[in-house]
């Protein structure tokens, strides 16, 4: 077996020895057959970022072959709202590279996402995983470039509170048992995300934890490997899948909501980036962040007031994005800085041998560190579409790269201070501001449409309903009308505590 599939937790790969990108019908039907599974499962994202799921009985290798070939038909006027029930069907049909043996149904079964298909055989023009590939796809035209993405998907666990240990009020932080609750949790969600093909980097505790009514809150963050941006979405979706089952077993609840409680740590999505080129990061440039990067990077300070339509889709989102707190709301970017919107982490650029310093009786590390480079969004939280969201990220790049004055706009965007402190006001007072509601978004990005539906990557039609929905909260001026109303903000949590 190659020694890249060694350690991989996906049953498929181990059994087919090959990775997932090269799975065939062929392959998927030998598993079934020769593992005695019992069901296949169809899974899709539906119109409010969540997964859907279709069952199938494996009777018999005929049928099996059918729906493998041919998917199935679904209702679309129930999954989106911008399809018409006078003419709704839409097939799903199965992407072999996605297949994983299920790791919480009771009989034996295989599950895979699956493309939308519309009555001609096209791919489905404005669902949300071909907008993505549409989004890479403009990306790979325009720079000869592939986009690569992952996520830190932070969510907050909630069961019944303990007395002992007790963890310091918003400070978990990394915190390790007994004093953070959770922590075989998020391993047990991680391993069982493995095992559903998501590449995992890390998961910790995160900053946010506190007791209220009887209940404990932490904080969990679990941190992606850099993929190809398709399948990084594709990992997120069945991740946050994986998180809602194990603890609906478990009996505890959990939340990937951007702000639950007033005072206490939000839950983001930051998305990293980086741009490579023959299996090599375009990121860095002689040790310090290249002139690729900083055009995509340029992109995204020019399309940032739009980006929040994909990536801050609820009232809550805007309780999060407060100024002067470590989400941020200023139009910037900065190295290892995190009052910014973009930020540049350390990236092991400084050239020395540290693990070397420590182990000496270990040979020398030879890794290639510049592929870790990437760049971080750290506007997005759960909110969002994920497949929409990394598809405008993907636009905002492509633009950088598309506008003359590129450099000189990542340029005036830099800030290398923190810009919440006193002596930096004059700093703070030039850069350009997020919206701070639904509302605010929606015309944000009816000002910026062009350039998303540039190269048929978003249609019209998609960006009218996204416009319409986010000016249906009327969610105006929404900080000053609940900032003293706890009652209403409590109203909003509840509207909203699984959303995305």
């Amino acid at each position: 077996m190659d020694n890249s599939l060694a350690l991989n937790k996906n049953e498929l790969v181990a059994y087919l020895k090959k990775p997932a990108s090269q799975f065939t019908k062929e392959d998927i039907k030998r598993f079934i057959a020769e593992n005695d599974i019992d069901m296949v499962n169809f899974m899709y994202p539906g119109g409010d970022g969540r997964l859907k799921t279709l069952n199938f009985v494996v009777n018999d290798l005929a049928y099996l072959d059918e729906i493998l070939s041919c998917g199935e038909r679904v209702d679309g006027s129930s999954l989106f709202p911008f399809i018409e029930a006078s003419s709704s069907d839409l097939y799903v049909i199965p992407r072999y590279r996605t297949a994983f043996v299920d790791p919480f149904a009771e009989e034996k079964t295989v599950t895979m996402l699956c493309s939308y298909f519309n009555k001609d055989g096209e791919l489905l023009d404005s669902s949300p995983e071909y907008v993505l590939h549409k989004a890479c796809e403009s990306f790979r035209k325009v720079t000869g470039m592939e986009f690569q993405a992952m996520g830190e998907l932070e969510f907050y666990v909630i069961d019944e509170a303990q007395d002992d240990f007790p963890a310091v009020d918003q400070r978990g932080y990394h915190e390790s048992a007994p004093f953070a609750k959770n922590n075989d949790f998020r391993t047990n969600c991680m391993l069982k995300i493995a095992r559903c093909g998501g590449q995992i980097k890390y998961g910790h505790s995160e900053v946010g934890n506190f007791s209220d009514d009887g209940l404990n809150f932490e904080q969990n963050e679990i941190e992606f490997l850099p993929v190809a941006a398709e399948d990084a979405a594709d990992q997120l979706m069945v991740a946050k899948w994986v998180i809602r089952n194990e603890a609906y077993n478990l009996g505890l609840n959990v939340t990937f909501a951007p702000k639950i409680s007033i005072g206490k740590a939000g839950s983001g999505l930051h998305i990293h980036m980086r741009m490579m080129k023959d299996g090599k990061n375009q990121m860095l440039q002689e040790g310090v962040i290249s002139e690729t990067a900083r055009k995509a990077i340029a992109g995204m300070m020019d399309l940032a007031p739009s980006i929040t339509a994909f990536g801050n889709t609820n009232p809550t989102s805007y309780f999060r994005l407060v100024p002067h707190q470590e989400a941020p709301t200023n139009i910037c970017w900065g190295d290892r800085n995190r009052s910014v919107l973009v930020r540049v982490p350390l990236g092991w650029s400084g050239g020395k041998d540290m693990c070397g310093q420590i182990n000496p009786a270990s040979t020398s590390a030879t890794y290639d560190t510049t592929q870790k480079q990437t760049v971080e969004m750290r506007s997005p939280d759960g909110s969002a579409d994920v497949y929409l969201l990394i598809a405008s990220l993907a636009v905002a790049c492509r633009h950088g790269f598309e506008m003359e004055n590129a450099l000189e706009i990542a340029e005036q965007t830099y800030v290398n201070v923190n810009i919440h402190k006193k002596e930096n006001k004059d700093k703070l007072a030039k850069l350009k501001q997020l919206p701070d509601s639904c509302v605010a978004s929606s015309k944000c990005l009816e000002e910026q449409r062009a350039v998303y539906e540039e190269y048929n990557v978003f249609s019209p039609g998609m960006i009218d309903s996204i416009i319409a929905r986010l000016k249906a909260f009327k969610d105006e001026n929404i900080r000053s009308k609940v900032t003293d109303n706890e009652r209403k903000m409590l109203e909003l949590v509840e509207t909203y505590f699984h959303c995305g």
